[in-house]
């Protein structure tokens, strides 16, 4: 059995006080919040200037993407969702209007079919957390998924992509996240707070 670190075990409760966070707002508080957040992620120069943009489908109480995703597709930029592999790893394959999803075992919206990148080929991941802090940390749900993937941009001297960007309500900021070695920081965090 692997030892579990101190950061880990903070990390346990950090994100048990992000879900809640989330959990507590009301559903019309919640749609107006991530209404404010896709707003600024498309009057953005960094999405404007874009063409191949990861993103998750939004279950539940995230913060909800599938407006942004619509939008995008008005701007013809190529999106791309992730679907998480057995091997710990994610995989993005493009969506678009006509494309079929299917609910993944951990209740994830993934396309079935469609063309797939390579994740050093993305220019933006707009990533899901459950809690994040002013030093762009994040605390996902666990599974890693994310940091392996990613875990190129470590050598930031031959990559510069893609921009990993978390989506959260401004309740999900906490103080500070103790950061595992493994862990990828983000590029930003956009919230539904004034900036």
């Amino acid at each position: 059995m692997t030892a579990i670190s101190s950061s880990q075990k903070i990390q346990r409760v950090i994100r048990k006080v992000g879900k809640a966070a989330r959990a507590e707002m009301s559903e019309a508080k919640r749609s107006e919040a991530s209404l404010i957040i896709a707003k600024k992620i498309i009057r953005s120069p960094w999405f404007r200037a874009t063409d191949n943009v990861a993103c998750y489908l939004s279950t539940a109480d995230e913060v909800d993407t599938w407006r942004l995703v619509a939008r995008a597709w008005q701007m013809k930029k190529r999106i791309f969702a992730p679907i998480a592999k057995k091997n710990g790893e994610m995989e993005f394959r493009r969506i678009t209007s006509e494309s079929r999803l299917q609910l993944s075992d951990f209740g994830l919206h993934e396309p079935t079919l469609g063309e797939t990148i390579d994740a050093r080929r993305l220019e933006i991941v707009l990533t899901p957390l459950v809690a994040f802090d002013d030093q762009l940390h994040r605390v996902g749900m666990g599974g890693g998924y994310f940091d392996r993937t990613f875990s190129f941009l470590r050598q930031r001297k031959f990559y510069f992509r893609p921009k990993l960007i978390g989506l959260a309500f401004a309740c999900q900021k906490v103080e500070e996240i103790p950061a595992n070695p493994w862990d990828i920081r983000l590029f930003d965090v956009i919230t539904d707070a004034d900036s």
